[in-house]
């Protein structure tokens, strides 16, 4: 920098603002100046006046002292880019040079003072504030936006250039390719074929959940990066007539290009290995379809299906509006919302025009359909000063997320048939929203599907079913699709904890109605599918003596249950639901399945033996470890079941180490 008849010249190719020190009372410091601008990411730079006869290195300002006049401007850089810092209050204040005028005060020094910036009034000289910090960002994002594509130029154009294209570019069989320029990373997504772009119509097909030809065909059409309507219709079920009507029958998969029937997988596949598949798509959806072709079921709308209501519901409707339902003292508890059983018998006895001994009757009918409980569950009904409240009275009604503000006091449903359509529908999310290993679930895609708006109306038919029906199996079904099926549910809702402190409130706090009870994760556990057992690092069990939901437990613990009971975490088996017919080998299949994945290694040379944490947890229900490992054999692939049988035929020690559980979600 130099002055030439007292005004600062700007170096070109450089940005800065010079202060010219007038004062001369003492010397500089470079300590001073080093102090107040070194750091790890700032350079200081000191320019001298050429007719100073200092004999400092003007590249290090922290060697002998300098007289102020011999300053003419000090630029500190801050990661490579020269900024305009105030100089330091010890430094002698400088003043504006001749022909600019002072602006208004800047920001205070330390010690109070405030120096005035200078204001170019030459268009070659420019200062550094806002508007040229913009206009140097927006220089840079140009020049980046350049850089990027030059280099997609070199990839489209230069395909001879092995050793870039090993370095640079990384391409995936999803159709995927990432690119790394100067420490950006791209990701550009590549469409599959040029024929997508010219499609107009629509693909869509009729389903049903667990077909393995539908679950071929999606796969096929996802493969080809198709977008295509899948109508469902164990989950629309009126559907199925519009189905019958288009193709004479209700098998599935059935596949329409626009409003043109195409067939099932067997047309498919002989289209697709005759390689004709593009062109007859570009042939039947080269248009827009028409109002003909099926329409793709619609967000919020029920299918209409026809509810048979309850005989007693007219004397529910009553008995809420006359009993005096109030707070009670009873055993030395403040029992909230009930009424005492005689006060029912005066209402039926008044206003259905029936003796004592029928509205007694009446009390006990309404008390086995879960109407109304005892409050400490003693008894079914029974006349006199035992108090009872109504279902939706309870108090584990607050946490129970399948009550949406009132029972559902329609005629309950067979509990086997809620079941099924359970299975079904919960089927049908996961054939829609998780990875074809069922490993990965989207939560954010089911909260917005229609399918889950129908499981959640679905789930509140478990408010008064009869389980006591439900056979073994069923039993066994029933919970382990429930417990899996609520899982989404809470993940979705409260969201899924990550810890095994945090679980256990999670597994206790999340509850549905079923049955006229609350049943929470934990309880649907351990309290059904293990017998009343114990859960882990707990000192009670989950039913005490004389609860009512003792009569719907499993009388002996299956182990098998812990490969199909997922919790939403990656350590976890993979969510699936079951069948009451086939519910024995589709949990050996779950077994098969967890302990091939990750379930269990084998180190031989180590003599040692890696099992998931789950077993460690629920000892008491796999006995002990030598029985164990001889179980787990009839699980493993052909590998690891020799590896294991060796250690366990020749004598020697085998060690058991037990896996870290990752608590992370399965998202």
């Amino acid at each position: 920098m130099e002055v030439i008849n007292g005004e600062l010249l700007k170096p070109a190719g450089e940005e800065k603002l010079g202060i010219k020190a007038t004062e001369s009372n003492g010397v500089v410091d470079k300590e001073i100046i080093k102090t107040r601008y070194g750091n790890e990411n700032l350079s200081i730079s000191v320019h001298f006046s050429p007719s100073s006869n200092s004999n400092v290195n003007q590249d290090d300002p922290a060697g002998d002292t300098t007289k102020p006049e011999d300053i003419i401007a000090v630029t500190p850089k801050i990661n490579g880019y020269r900024q305009t810092i105030q100089p330091d209050f010890h430094l002698p204040k400088p003043e504006a040079p001749p022909g600019l005028s002072p602006s208004p005060p800047s920001q205070p020094y330390e010690n109070g003072d405030a120096v005035a910036r200078s204001k170019s009034l030459s268009e070659s000289f420019t200062a550094v504030d806002m508007p040229s910090i913009g206009k140097f960002i927006k220089e840079r994002s140009n020049s980046l936006s350049e850089r990027i594509s030059k280099r997609f130029s070199s990839l489209k154009f230069d395909d001879g250039d092995d050793d870039y294209m090993n370095n640079k570019v990384k391409s995936f069989d999803s159709g995927v390719t990432e690119f790394k320029i100067s420490g950006l990373k791209v990701v550009v997504m590549l469409k599959s074929n040029d024929e997508e772009e010219q499609i107009k119509g629509r693909v869509s097909f009729f389903s049903r959940s667990n077909c393995r030809d539908c679950t071929a065909v999606r796969s096929f059409f996802r493969e080809r990066g198709l977008k295509f309507v899948e109508i469902n219709i164990d989950v629309y079920r009126q559907r199925e007539k519009e189905l019958i009507e288009r193709t004479g029958s209700s098998q599935v998969p059935q596949i329409f290009f626009n409003d043109k029937l195409f067939g099932g997988l067997v047309a498919l596949n002989s289209l697709r290995n005759s390689g004709g598949f593009e062109e007859r798509l570009k042939e039947m959806l080269g248009k827009k379809c028409s109002g003909d072709a099926p329409a793709p079921p619609v967000y919020g709308f029920d299918d209409h299906e026809e509810e048979s209501t309850d005989d007693m519901v007219g004397m529910v409707k009553v008995l809420r509006q006359r009993l005096p339902i109030q707070d009670r003292l009873m055993k030395m508890k403040i029992v909230k919302n009930c009424f005492a059983g005689r006060e029912m018998v005066e209402v039926l006895i008044h206003h259905f025009d029936c003796g004592r001994k029928k509205a007694v009757e009446i009390g006990k009918q309404l008390a086995r359909k879960h109407f109304i409980h005892h409050v400490f569950g003693e008894n079914d009904f029974e006349d006199g000063n035992h108090y009872y409240r109504f279902l939706e009275h309870e108090p584990f009604i607050p946490k129970c997320y399948n009550f949406r503000g009132s029972t559902n006091d329609s005629e309950p449903k067979p509990a086997v048939v809620v079941g099924q359509r359970l299975n079904k529908i919960m089927s049908a999310i996961l054939e829609s929203y998780a990875s074809d290993d069922r490993r990965h679930v989207d939560y954010a895609g089911i909260s917005k599907s229609e399918e889950f708006r129908r499981y959640v109306n679905l789930v509140q038919d478990l408010h008064r079913v009869d389980l006591l029906k439900l056979s073994q199996d069923e039993k066994l079904a029933f919970f382990l699709n429930l417990h899996n099926a609520m899982i989404i549910h809470a993940v979705i809702r409260v969201g899924c904890p990550e810890g095994a402190i945090e679980r256990r409130s999670f597994s206790s706090n999340f509850q549905y109605i079923v049955g006229g009870s609350s049943f929470s994760l934990n309880t649907i556990t351990n309290g059904i599918l293990r017998s009343n057992r114990r859960s882990p690092y707990s000192l009670v069990k989950p039913f005490g003596t004389g609860d009512k939901r003792l009569e719907v437990a499993l009388p002996k613990v299956n182990p098998l249950i812990h490969f199909g009971l997922c919790i939403g975490t990656r350590s976890s088996p993979t969510v699936r639901f079951f069948t009451s017919q086939g519910i024995e080998a589709e949990l050996r299949s779950a077994a098969r399945e967890f302990f091939q994945r990750s379930g269990m290694e084998v180190d031989l040379e180590k003599r040692t033996v890696y099992l998931t944490r789950i077993i460690k947890w629920f000892s008491g229900d796999f006995g002990q470890e030598k029985e164990i490992l001889r179980c787990v054999i009839n699980y493993l692939d052909a590998t690891k079941a020799g590896l294991l049988t060796h250690l366990l035929g020749d004598g020697g020690p085998v060690n058991i180490v037990y896996q870290d559980y990752d608590w992370s979600i399965n998202s």
